[in-house]
């Protein structure tokens, strides 16, 4: 949980310089795509990291072993690309300008590579490639319609979320034809079905496709889960479904018109330069392109146009999206002129498998799908800015050119999203520190902020927050070593998975290393003693100092540091008090944002395919935690409803405070399944800070026990659970969610005393000491300046309250209360005494 990059992200490589970053740092820190920001492209694969899980590097890395020694009892294959045949762009250069040793090992679906692929390069529009591969393409997709056409055609039924079933025929019937049943205008909104099937009729091809259109980070969606599978709008429907029908708003409709757009991207890429395309997966805020361009690269201000100009072309042709499924082989010939999507195919589709491709206009990829009907719901599409980057993340690798957009259905959105982008720029966090003289980095210490006064006033604020919250909340605060004998990391598996991310260091003639995490710690307290079932649930709470080892090129102000502290908690508890812990982890949870503001969604992510433990256990835990889940939201849906005037209902809207949970399935710890919270600031951005997760391992590693009603041993679970994760963090997010407008309560300048004239200074001393005895952030302007250029100043400076104390104040011991805001009920006079209770009611209030 917090702050530290996945193992399987590409690491910064000596020498390779900073470039910007857009996309995905919006991704992972909600911050915009406005390009005064750098970081190492090599580390673009932090996007996953805004997920803030608990140990995601060990349940990473304990993947990758297990897929490793599977793939050590096969043969390395062969040559990949020998077969293949690759020629460079548009027939030049082939293959003399590449380096000729290349080795390429299958592990498991994984790539290692040495050597370079590109080769020589130039630019050239509409290149000969691009012919040759939709003569291949035409035949393929026509012998494909010829075996569609003799598929049996059988009635199906078709439910509709409402219950509502409609009759269709498979191998016809489309989602689209549905939607146009229910209502055109509805239609042409639609994006993207999902379809969950009870039954198949005879021949369906949909099965056992191997995804071929991603490299090592994993980055385009899943198209299938648990609750059914994306399925284009135009695709004939295989069997008896459940359907539903998505457009814009919905999340998935939304990563699937972006995933669309980045098709629309590359199409202008090839059309323009003639470049080899690599990986275009959609983000939180709208996709990139990878692509292979030699020594040349996209300039802003000549080829920024001529991309944007194409996509509206694109856009206008209503070009249809077709799917193709083809083997193995045919693969290989159909993307031979293509050296990185061969090695793709090669590593990626077993031998005899099968993958899928688009094609969309003159473009075809290699893609799972779904796509959006047509390229004509694009209403807005733009370039918004480009870098560079390593094929596989790996500086040894060919450099790429990184190409981001963004795209709407319509131009109204597009100009919300721009003007949001200029808000976010004036909040970044970085920015408004320094204005504040909140915190600030040094390079003699990288990685670790130096808070200011005001800035620790924030700091400490948050976690006395907290801190009362505990008390309310049976959790008993402990402090634990900041550093550890590596014995205890090899217990808890740490030393094995997580040994690069650690600060190690000898000590008479032992090693140690400074905590990356607390649960070892806190498994080491539970065990120090034998444990009663009476003392379960035992609540441990520390706000110890951590240290992770991150790379240089991946330090981003506060959202990514290598020193800092969460308000990290770990339960121990029996198993049938894990619905309990997990509903009072949701609440504590819910108090919490509330006071910020926040709006949160819920997703339940549930066994991956490399879990431990048995299923039964599994299935145990993650009913227990969707119960949790479940009374929660209906908890809150009771209380929003009751709060609007509507209470018996027990329903509330979404947007009304009634949050929903979703299910995310396969995506949950090796270890045990986890709750993952997402919060929305005051700009609509998506940030990942609290995380509840069941741990059935560490328990087992610790050989932890304690004494059941029966005399018996038994094993406890433990909850790993944070609200705020990372502080640093958590503050980055909280100055861009205010704008530096901090509420009273956090505000590290709550108020300024303004004296009218030097003969008032006592008083206005006396009234700030007074005011800082209570508790209240005070400061008193005694210079010279004019009375106006003081409160100017002070209102500049962002002091929630300004109070002018002159002759008449000091003969009434009052105060005269300016705010900052103009809704304040404090404007006005007051006695002081008066004042200073309502400014410390107001504190205490979080308000």
């Amino acid at each position: 949980r917090g702050e530290r990059r996945p193992p399987h992200a590409p690491r910064a490589q000596p020498g390779v310089p900073n470039v910007t970053m857009a996309s995905l740092s919006a991704a992972v820190s909600g911050r915009p795509l406005d390009g005064r920001f750098e970081v190492r492209e090599t580390d673009a694969g932090e996007v996953l990291a805004a997920r803030s899980e608990l140990w995601i590097a060990a349940e990473a890395a304990a993947a990758e072993r297990a897929e490793r020694e599977a793939a050590e009892k096969e043969a390395l294959l062969k040559e990949a690309l020998a077969a293949s045949g690759g020629a460079a762009a548009g027939g030049a250069g082939g293959p003399a300008g590449r380096k000729k040793e290349r080795r390429i090992e299958e592990k498991g679906g994984r790539m290692a590579t040495t050597g370079k692929l590109g080769g020589e390069f130039r630019r050239d529009p509409n290149a000969a490639f691009i012919a040759r591969r939709m003569d291949k393409f035409t035949a393929l997709i026509e012998k494909q319609k010829a075996v569609d056409a003799a598929r049996p055609r059988e009635k199906i039924t078709i439910t509709l979320p409402d219950g509502k079933e409609v009759e269709g025929t498979a191998w016809e019937t489309s989602p689209m034809d549905v939607a146009q049943g229910i209502s055109k205008s509805f239609a042409k909104r639609c994006i993207v079905a999902k379809v969950a099937y009870s039954r198949r009729v005879e021949g369906s091809n949909s099965a056992d496709i191997a995804r071929a259109d991603e490299d090592e980070e994993g980055s385009m969606p899943e198209a299938s889960g648990a609750d059914g599978e994306l399925w284009d709008m135009t695709r004939p429907l295989e069997g008896d479904c459940k359907l539903f029908l998505k457009d814009f708003k919905d999340e998935e409709g939304k990563t699937v018109f972006w995933h669309s757009s980045a098709h629309v991207l590359g199409e202008c890429m090839e059309k323009a330069f003639g470049v080899h395309l690599t990986i275009g997966p959609p983000t939180e805020e709208g996709f990139y392109y990878d692509s292979y361009m030699g020594g040349d690269a996209v300039a802003e201000e000549r080829d920024f146009k001529a991309i944007n100009d194409l996509a509206q072309k694109i856009a206008k042709e209503a070009q249809t999206f077709e799917r193709l499924v083809l083997s193995k082989d045919e693969a290989l010939e159909l993307f031979a002129d293509n050296p990185f999507k061969v090695q793709l195919i090669t590593n990626k589709v077993p031998d005899g498998g099968k993958t899928s491709a688009y094609r969309c206009g003159t473009l075809i990829d290699l893609c799972m799908g779904p796509h959006i009907p047509s390229t004509g719901v694009i209403g807005a599409f733009q370039v918004m800015k480009n870098s560079a980057a390593y094929w596989l993340g790996d500086a040894d690798n060919d450099s790429l050119q990184r190409v981001y957009a963004v795209s709407f259905p319509d131009k109204k959105l597009m100009k919300q999203y721009l003007k949001r982008l200029e808000e976010a720029k004036k909040r970044d966090h970085r920015l408004l520190g320094q204005k504040q003289e909140l915190f600030f980095f040094h390079e003699l210490s990288p990685g670790s902020a130096f808070f200011l006064p005001h800035g620790a006033q924030v700091y400490n604020h948050l976690m006395e927050m907290i801190r009362k919250e505990y008390r309310k909340r049976g959790f008993t605060e402990v402090v634990t070593p900041n550093m550890f004998n590596l014995d205890l990391w090899h217990t808890s598996g740490h030393a094995e998975h997580y040994l690069d991310n650690m600060f190690t260091f000898d000590v008479e003639k032992a090693t140690f290393g400074l905590k990356p995490m607390n649960c070892p710690g806190h498994c080491l307290m539970f065990r120090q003693r034998q444990r009663s079932y009476r003392e379960l649930p035992l609540r441990f709470a520390d706000f110890g100092v951590l240290h992770r080892n991150e790379f240089s090129g991946a330090l981003t102000g506060l959202t990514r540091v290598r020193r800092f502290q969460q308000d990290d908690a770990h339960i121990f508890c029996r198993e049938d008090q894990i619905g309990a812990e997990v509903r009072g982890a949701l609440e504590f949870m819910k108090h919490i944002y509330d006071i910020f503001g926040f709006k949160f969604e819920l997703y339940l992510s549930t066994r991956p395919k490399k879990a431990l433990g048995s299923a039964e256990l599994w299935d145990r835990a993650e009913k227990m935690m969707a119960d949790a889940l479940d009374v929660f939201t209906a908890d809150v849906a009771a209380k929003a409803a009751a709060a609007a005037g509507g209470a018996g209902d027990g329903e509330a809207k979404e947007e009304e405070g009634a949050p929903r949970w979703r299910l995310n399935p396969g995506d949950g710890a090796f270890y045990g399944p986890k709750i993952d919270i997402q919060v929305f600031d005051a700009l609509g951005r998506r940030h990942q800070c609290a995380t509840i997760q069941l741990d059935f391992q560490l328990p087992i590693r610790f050989e932890l026990g304690y004494k059941e009603a029966s005399g018996g041993e038994a094993r406890p679970v433990i909850v790993h659970r944070a609200i705020l994760g990372s502080v640093e963090r958590m503050m980055a997010i909280l100055i861009e969610h205010y704008g530096g407008d901090w509420p009273f309560w956090l505000s590290p300048r709550q108020v300024m005393v303004v004296p009218v004239a030097a003969a008032f200074n006592d008083y206005a001393t006396e009234v700030r000491d007074l005011l800082f005895a209570a508790g209240i952030e005070a400061e008193a302007d005694l210079s010279n300046k004019t009375l106006n250029k003081k409160v100017r100043e002070a209102e500049v400076a962002h002091f929630n309250h300004v109070l002018v104390v002159g002759e008449k104040e000091v003969e009434v011991r009052g105060v005269n209360v300016r705010p900052r805001l103009r809704g304040d009920d404090m404007r006005g006079e007051h006695s002081l005494e008066g004042y200073l209770a309502k400014a410390v009611a107001r504190k205490a209030a979080y308000k």
